[in-house]
């Protein structure tokens, strides 16, 4: 390894995974959403979860969003530079101010088993806010598809080149956000935006 110049980097431990296991606090939820996405109304079946962002000299930010699985619309979203159990509560608390999104008496958020959703601090303001809860079987990405996908789709349409500072990432993020609801049509929602879609579903219900 020497003469090569060969080197065997040993993995650090987790700190969430630690965090986890040494207050035996966490739990996970059944997964009651089961892949079935769609039910027809805005508002009722929420998908979230967090991805992480590089930009400027090789500079990580965490960015957590919250998706309607019906309209596709982002609902609420939260951008850190920290990778804390906050981010994950930050985008709960975002959406319960939005006083003009009135949600589905039977809303369920569903996420992946990742920490942040495990936590008794989320779990409780889920409950504060009158929210049910579901998750994605341990390493099974298809169970929270939609939300995957958009972060992927996302990931291709930013423009983080010219982001050099985490101000210039939130405007980035901002806009990008606002151009995905109101002015991105997509065919599997009648070619309509999401803003559109969502409208559309409200007149069709009353």
């Amino acid at each position: 390894m020497k003469k090569f110049g060969l080197k065997c980097p040993i993995r650090q431990a987790n700190p969430y995974r630690k965090m986890m296991e040494a207050t035996k606090e966490h739990s996970t939820c059944e997964n009651i959403i089961n892949r079935v996405f769609k039910t027809g109304i805005p508002y009722n079946v929420l998908l979230t979860d967090i991805t992480y962002l590089f930009y400027g000299n090789n500079q990580k930010c965490y960015l957590s969003t919250i998706k309607d699985a019906e309209t596709n619309e982002i609902l609420a979203y939260h951008i850190s530079e920290n990778m804390t159990l906050d981010i994950s509560l930050e985008t709960v608390k975002k959406l319960h101010r939005k006083r003009h999104i009135v949600l589905n008496e039977n809303v369920i958020i569903h996420s992946d088993q990742g920490v942040h959703y495990t936590s008794p601090k989320f779990h409780n303001l889920l409950k504060k806010y009158n929210m049910g809860q579901s998750m994605s079987r341990r390493g099974n990405c298809w169970d929270n598809a939609p939300q995957e996908s958009y972060f992927g789709h996302m990931k291709d349409e930013l423009n983080l080149d010219t982001c050099f500072t985490f101000r210039d990432v939130c405007n980035e993020i901002k806009d990008y956000i606002e151009y995905y609801n109101n002015y991105r049509y997509q065919w599997n929602l009648k070619k309509m935006t999401p803003v559109q879609y969502r409208n559309h579903l409200f007149e069709s219900i009353t």
